[in-house]
């Protein structure tokens, strides 16, 4: 990274090779040893791209994208309206993925700053993150506040899959440094 200032704005349907890049990448590098390799295999900079241009098209939900000028898209966050209601929150963050050559840079932390701003502008006074519950990501979402507070097992390409959901019942984050060790989102 090149040390420049993250700038973090709404992607166009034009960010959606940079999206689907920092998508794939940091796939690979987040489940290489939890998901199954066919599931990994199954992505492609074309099918993601074409996925995630028409997500920026879609009104379901919005899609921003944290960019400095050496490097271009060096992360993406989609949220929108929480989709379990059962939960108890208004807002949920769909997807929140950083190129992994940018790993504790600050561009997890600027993305979530970002959604949750962009969601208490449109009402949405909490919000949910749900989580593979091997995913590292769990320790930057507890840095930032959120709290776990349920769990579930789901499915992908017919395999189960362990999920923690964690929650901010105001859409503030922690202010707490993240340290070297604690590699963010």
């Amino acid at each position: 990274m090149s040390g420049l200032p993250i700038r973090v704005r709404q992607a166009k349907p034009d960010d959606a090779d940079g999206i689907a890049r920092v998508y794939i990448e940091s796939w690979h590098d987040t489940y290489a040893d939890i998901l199954p390799m066919r599931l990994l295999c199954a992505m492609t900079p074309r099918g993601q791209a074409a996925r995630w241009r028409a997500t920026v098209r879609s009104r379901s939900e919005v899609v921003f994208v944290a960019e400095d000028e050496a490097h271009g898209i060096v992360g993406m966050a989609s949220c929108g309206q929480a989709r379990d209601a059962t939960l108890g929150f208004d807002g949920e963050v769909y997807t929140l993925y950083v190129d992994p050559a940018c790993y504790g840079a600050g561009t997890g932390r600027a993305l979530l700053r970002n959604a949750f701003t962009w969601m208490g502008g449109r009402g949405y006074g909490s919000c949910v993150i749900w989580a593979h519950a091997k995913n590292n990501a769990r320790f930057f979402y507890e840095k930032m506040g959120g709290r776990l507070i349920a769990e579930r097992t789901g499915r992908m390409m017919g395999d189960p899959i362990s999920e923690n959901a964690f929650g901010w019942r105001r859409l503030a984050l922690a202010d707490k440094a993240v340290s070297p060790s604690d590699r963010e989102a």
